[in-house]
């Protein structure tokens, strides 16, 4: 199997309309090239430009929908739209992942759990999420996060025991914090026995420099490819039968204790 990441750069001088249509322009270029295309978070406005939140969020089956639908269905891809700021009629804002099928179709949209931010920004601004999202390829099993979901690895292990064979990730992780995004894609990929493909983005975002180095790590902990600090596309080839491979030759999964209760004081 084929994955390309595509690590955007979000420039501030670019329009979001104007992104949309070079974004697209990329996942068709994949056509022949991936069978999955994975795009960062928050890739239209930048995850660190909050005040853009309110005024550039979208519905569910807005701009960035339509044009991502018919990208990945020009290109023959699974898509994996990276998210939007996504706008409830009926509620708030929520951090939304989109993906789609090769026919265009979205086949599943997993609002963001874990918000960052603590009492600001994204924390406060949105809503979290509630239900974990997985999405079966006739390859593999894809288990769906959000950047800062990389450091709850409870969640993680809710994807696995829904089926998750290989965790994505995307993120608008800043420069500042590179070696954590770096050592939990590893953790998140030897502790569940997956892959993990974790998909950046480039240049800064409000003022943010962001990590890049988008990364993709085998079920052993061994990355397979990672990018620089700038735009790319990142493709790797995987056997997604490693998995199986994997969990069957050292089973570290079957002896999970489960329930432990809290000592008593």
């Amino acid at each position: 199997m084929r994955a390309s990441l595509l690590q955007i750069d979000v420039n501030e001088g670019e329009s979001i309309e104007s992104r949309r249509v070079r974004i697209a322009s990329l996942v068709r270029d994949q056509a022949g090239a991936a069978d999955l295309v994975v795009l960062p978070e928050l890739w239209t406005t930048g995850a660190f430009a909050y005040e853009e939140f309110g005024s550039e969020a979208e519905p569910l089956e807005g701009p960035t929908y339509e044009a991502m639908a018919k990208a990945a269905s020009d290109a023959g891809v699974w898509l994996h739209a990276g998210s939007i700021p996504e706008r409830d009629p009926e509620g708030p804002l929520y951090n939304t992942s989109l993906v789609f099928s090769p026919s265009g179709e979205l086949v599943a949209a997993y609002r963001k759990i874990h918000r960052f931010g603590f009492d600001k920004g994204e924390a406060v601004l949105m809503g979290a999420g509630e239900e974990l999202v997985t999405v079966r390829l006739p390859e593999t099993t894809l288990g769906v996060a959000t950047c800062y979901d990389l450091r709850f690895p409870e969640l993680f292990r809710g994807l696995v025991d829904a089926g998750a064979e290989t965790l994505v990730v995307p993120a608008g992780w800043p420069e500042r914090r590179r070696a954590h995004w770096t050592l939990l894609a590893q953790a998140r990929a030897v502790e569940n026995q997956a892959f993990v493909l974790a998909c950046g983005t480039a240049g800064t975002h409000a003022g943010v420099p962001q990590a890049g180095h988008s990364i993709v790590v085998d079920p052993w902990g061994e990355v397979l490819a990672e990018a620089g600090a700038g735009e790319q596309v990142l493709t790797v080839e995987f056997d997604p039968g490693k998995v199986a491979v994997t969990r069957d030759q050292f089973p570290a999964l079957k002896d999970r204790v489960l329930g432990l209760a809290a000592p008593r004081r």
